[in-house]
């Protein structure tokens, strides 16, 4: 996504953004959205977070009535401006070469499109998947897969992992959400407990 910056505070973004005071002052000069951007690309190139994306725009609140995994039909889907914030999600981060160690994927229909238009071909895991069936909390065993796998990829010593998911399940594992196509910038402090660092908006 090209900058609205000029070109100087665009270099000085860059150049002081890790150094201590000089990297706060330049910070605090930009909008928050770009502050926000801006933290959140340097946590994923230091590696070991994880960027936990809400699907891209699916139109309602909850399945309908008869919804079955594996049937697109049955599912709220992606309107066109999910598709669009999808693609976006993925220019993002190639504007940037910033290549993720892995994607994986809820495997409902909404999630994995937005993965697929966003990086190719994502991992479908049943752990990121909407709480079905247990109202608006994630199960408990899958929660502990959720935060089992954010705990080891926050011991990476580089590189970072995007899941995507569902606005109950960000909410669960972070006590924190965002609005569609939208991420939280995760990893496990010292108590290993996820921990936000950041929120990443490229949708507009």
């Amino acid at each position: 996504m090209p900058s609205s910056l000029p070109p100087e505070m665009q270099i000085n973004r860059r150049t002081f953004l890790a150094t201590g005071t000089a990297g706060t002052l330049v910070l605090s000069a930009l909008p928050a959205w770009a502050q926000q951007e801006a933290s959140a690309e340097t946590l994923l190139r230091q590696g070991g977070v994880v960027a936990v994306f809400r699907h891209a725009l699916a139109p309602g609140t909850f399945d309908p009535p008869g919804f079955r995994l594996g049937d697109c039909s049955t599912q709220r889907n992606l309107n066109d401006e999910g598709r669009a914030q999808a693609r976006r999600i993925g220019d993002w981060f190639k504007e940037r070469q910033l290549q993720p160690a892995k994607v994986l994927s809820s495997p409902w229909c909404r999630c994995v499109d937005t993965a697929t238009l966003a990086f190719d071909s994502p991992q479908v895991w049943p752990a990121l998947g909407s709480p079905y069936g247990a109202r608006e909390t994630t199960g408990a065993a899958h929660l502990r897969e959720l935060r089992a796998a954010l705990s080891i990829a926050s011991a990476r010593s580089n590189g970072f992992e995007v899941w995507f998911t569902h606005m109950f399940v960000q909410s669960d594992l972070a006590n924190d959400s965002t609005r569609s196509g939208d991420a939280l910038i995760v990893r496990v402090d010292r108590g290993a407990q996820p921990r936000v660092l950041a929120k990443l908006s490229v949708t507009g």
